[in-house]
């Protein structure tokens, strides 16, 4: 059973000091949400994390077995990915004092859809919402220097500081037009972190969930985000989601007194790079924060 909570906490980690939260979710998921391509039953708890953070597209998940037997293969080089399931057994020996069965814990690899090749997709109902863009937003967006590259689809949102890319939602999957930019400047803030931009240190080092620094730079990117809403106008529709957001990293974080204030002006430098714009009056700076 250790081992089963090894390979799935090394895989969370991994998410996450990659630059995933996996629980931050804006848009409608719905049909998007992981699900065995036999069965059809969609996976539940740590499962979800485990799957839906991955870079594909395809909500179908299947074992080895299942994609031989489907009559497929599986593309040469491609990764599996471990979910868990919980077994109940019966005792082998029966005891006066025992009336329950015993759970089991197990993980086992499955691969994505992507990953094969030989299965016909199942016809799939998605849910589409209408997104009209807000000019504004998109001229932030399209304004910022040194652009990473955006690359749409499947269930999450987050920004590759190795790779430099950023990954979103399609539009459509977001309720609100201002729901999909908030998020999109969440990750483009993340991305100023890089080395060839701003530099950061929660983003050019590695920086491990819970951390100070890891907690710091989610603090900076939400702000950010924040900032952009306000310049493009949305603000009052995304700033309930962006407060609760910051409460929590802000309570992780609670005897750091001058938190606030080092990652406002991070997240300031981080808007105005993706406005293109100097500091203003008033600007502080982290060294004068300190």
């Amino acid at each position: 059973m250790c081992k089963v909570y090894d390979v799935v906490n090394s895989r969370i980690m991994e998410l996450l000091e990659s630059g995933t939260v996996p629980w931050r979710k804006t848009w409608n998921a719905g049909s998007s949400m992981p699900k065995n391509i036999v069965s059809k039953k969609e996976y539940r708890g740590v499962n979800i994390f485990l799957l839906a953070c991955s870079e594909f597209s395809s909500p179908y998940w299947m074992t080895y077995k299942q994609c031989v037997d489907k009559g497929g293969h599986i593309i040469k080089g491609s990764k599996s990915t471990p979910v868990i399931f919980w077994k109940w057994l019966e005792p082998k020996e029966t005891d006066a004092t025992d009336t329950g069965k015993i759970p089991m814990l197990r993980f086992y690899n499955v691969f994505n859809l992507e990953q094969t090749e030989g299965i016909e997709p199942p016809v799939t109902t998605e849910t589409i919402n209408t997104f009209t863009p807000i000019e504004r937003a998109e001229q932030i967006m399209a304004g910022m220097p040194l652009l990473p590259e955006i690359k749409y689809g499947g269930g999450r949102a987050s920004y590759s500081p190795v790779l430099d890319y950023v990954k979103l939602p399609v539009p459509t999957s977001f309720e609100l037009p201002e729901e999909y930019y908030s998020t999109a400047f969440h990750e483009l803030s993340h991305a100023t972190g890089h080395e060839s931009r701003v530099g950061r240190k929660g983003v050019t080092e590695t920086s491990y969930f819970g951390s100070h620094e890891y907690s710091k730079e989610e603090l900076v990117a939400e702000m950010s985000a924040s900032f952009l809403s306000a310049h493009a106008g949305i603000e009052n529709t995304t700033i309930e989601n962006s407060a609760a957001y910051i409460a929590g990293w802000l309570k992780a974080l609670k005897n750091d007194k001058a938190l606030l204030i080092h990652a406002a002006a991070q997240a300031q430098k981080a808007s105005d790079y993706i406005l293109n714009k100097k500091g203003g009056e008033g600007e502080v700076t982290e060294d004068q924060a300190a």
